[in-house]
């Protein structure tokens, strides 16, 4: 439902600008088209946060390893010396385990989540400045309409205005999440 009322209000937006609008003889509305997802894989600041999360996973996963290694030798030792433990010294390496691994588990949910949580912060920094540098073209160079190619359909190539995004959103320096 969503989607129909997303495209109903891009044709809306579109036939009043083809129309002309309510002043007919004003010049022709000017429309540019932007790869979003083109510019997150190749800007300085798109590789720039794709760097950081996939350093900040790469630690994670490394902890959650090391983590997991470390039930798996708990869970060999029990296996290896279950018939020589007393039930007592069986009973606390069981608990011993399932702490553990309770631990790591929630350990898994929180990492997801602080990962999540970095994605948010990074791609929010990252389409505000778009947001702000599309805006400035727009201004500049007289567009009626730039949008996102979700959706598009068809657009000439003399419309795409992706290519010219990455290289002034290159050319301007970089800036940092919370800033």
């Amino acid at each position: 439902m969503r989607r129909y009322i997303g495209l109903g209000v891009i044709v809306t937006a579109l036939g009043l600008c083809l129309a002309g609008g309510p002043a007919s003889g004003a010049d022709p509305a000017r429309i540019g088209v932007v790869d979003l997802q083109k510019v997150l894989e190749m800007s300085n600041a798109g590789k720039a946060a794709q760097g950081e999360l996939k350093a900040q996973r790469d630690k994670m996963q490394a902890d959650l390893k090391q983590r997991g290694t470390e039930i798996q030798e708990i869970e060999a030792r029990m296996s290896r010396e279950a018939m020589v433990m007393s039930k007592e010294a069986r009973e606390e390496k069981e608990r011993e385990h399932r702490i553990k691994a309770s631990d790591f588990q929630a350990l898994q949910r929180k990492y997801q989540s602080d990962l999540q949580e970095t994605e948010r912060k990074l791609m929010g920094v990252l389409q505000k400045e778009i947001s702000e540098l599309v805006a400035e073209m727009a201004k500049k160079d007289g567009y009626t309409l730039i949008i996102s190619n979700i959706g598009v359909i068809y657009a000439q190539p003399a419309v795409d205005l992706t290519e010219r995004l990455i290289q002034e959103l290159n050319a301007r320096p970089a800036k940092k999440p919370g800033k």
